[in-house]
């Protein structure tokens, strides 16, 4: 295998340089392989359920028309997938960029007494706001600072929802979950056999032969559209938008999400581009915001998922693939939607918590085994209890409560 520069980003300056050498086509179809690609599936199968279905209920909340909704999602997929690659490609690890869920759900509450006009408007000045801290090196100053164990039991909170909807669905939905987890099961326990199939793309095909044998799966509604058409929106700039959205929509990004997406990778051996990332994610949230879309972001869910298995020299297959899978996501969204819609609730929960075992079993093991471990405990207590303060999110206040307690309590793990 050809080596790869893998220095940590603090060696290289202020604008972390890419991989070398830069992974040609070559390169990628030697390194893709079932189980990065099944990675990067389960990454778009993820992101195109549980989040496309808040982006739809902001959007309902807002009143925002079918166009409107169907360029939103084409923007946060085909965009968002394009930079995918070329971030993966360039710097020859797993960086899967989508878009901010909290600060989606942040969107559908403005929308209930802002115009979308306005809240385009504070999309454009969130992304000039990301842009500038990123290019100030402060975003990575502020990573490095952070103690690990407690973003990771921040991590470690806001992934736990997907193992209680798991247990959730088990328990409601039986003819779906069970087969899907008892596959995963088998496949995991069974080395011969997991290494026929990888346990996540079994469980899926589980579930979808259990969908299919119970009889439903029923798409519904009018909407005849196969293809996603941008629309864009002219943005109006008020005050009253730029000070309700901007600062908590930055911070969702730089701070919660690409929090969550570093210290995911970070835990996976990766050395993830901070700077570069948080720059990326300001200057691509401009186009985004052109087609209406929300701002994007390192995404920590997602790639979990796209590390969660495999050799770490060859997970950035497993991004460019979620990357490829989103543009076509993107392209024919208002179809794959009423499919993604008209599935059991049980399986999108089934299969996103057992794509998530691994991410939160190694979130709790970083959080808590060694210090910090009392501020790690406040993080994770907090970040689970989903408090919003200020339109802030929970994930936010976790991390500051726990750096906080463990100032206080555990000062001799700060001098280590």
């Amino acid at each position: 295998m050809t080596a790869v520069d893998d220095r940590p980003t603090a060696e290289v300056g202020l604008l972390e340089r890419p991989a070398r050498p830069v992974a040609g086509p070559r390169d990628i179809l030697r390194d893709l392989g079932p189980r990065y690609a099944a990675n990067g599936l389960i990454g778009l199968v993820f992101s195109c359920t549980g989040p496309v279905a808040v982006i739809l209920a902001a959007g309902a909340a807002g009143g925002l028309s079918a166009p409107q909704l169907a360029s939103w999602i084409f923007g946060v997929f085909v965009l968002n997938g394009l930079l995918t690659i070329a971030m993966s490609v360039a710097y020859r690890q797993p960086l899967g960029f989508f878009w901010t869920i909290p600060g989606t759900v942040l969107v559908g509450g403005s929308l209930t007494h802002l115009s979308w006009a306005e809240v385009v408007g504070a999309f454009f000045v969130t992304a000039a706001l990301v842009t500038v801290l990123g290019a100030s090196g402060m975003v990575r100053r502020v990573m490095e600072a952070l103690p690990m164990p407690i973003v990771m039991a921040m991590v470690a909170g806001v992934f736990l929802k997907f193992g209680i909807d798991l247990v959730v669905a088990l328990g409601s939905d039986v003819a779906i979950a069970a087969p899907m987890v008892i596959v995963f099961l088998l496949l995991s326990s069974v080395a011969v056999m997991g290494k026929w199939m990888p346990p996540i793309l079994g469980a899926l095909l589980a579930g979808v032969a259990a969908v299919a044998l119970s009889g439903r799966f029923s798409p519904t509604g009018s909407d005849s559209a196969v293809f996603a058409a941008p629309v864009f929106t002219a943005p109006q700039f008020t005050w009253s938008a730029i000070l309700e959205l901007v600062v908590p929509l930055a911070i969702t990004v730089l701070v919660v999400q690409n929090g969550q997406g570093i210290a995911v990778l970070r835990s996976a051996g990766h050395n993830p581009p901070v700077n570069v990332s948080a720059i990326a994610c300001g200057l691509w949230s401009f186009p985004a915001a052109c087609v209406g879309a929300v701002s994007t972001c390192l995404t920590g869910p997602t790639n979990a998922l796209l590390v969660a298995s495999g050799d770490r020299a060859r997970q950035y297959t497993a991004a460019i693939t979620c990357g490829t899978l989103a543009i076509g996501f993107g392209l024919f969204a208002p179809l794959f939607v009423r499919w993604m819609i008209a599935a059991p609730a049980a399986f999108v929960a089934t299969l996103g918590g057992l794509a998530m075992l691994k991410a939160l079993q190694g979130a709790f093991v970083a959080g808590f085994a060694h210090k910090h471990t009392m501020g790690a405990l406040v993080a994770f207590v907090v970040t689970a209890s989903s408090i919003t303060v200020w339109n802030i999110g929970a994930a936010f206040w976790g991390l500051v409560a726990g750096v906080a307690v463990s100032w206080l309590m555990e000062r001799p793990d700060f001098s280590r």
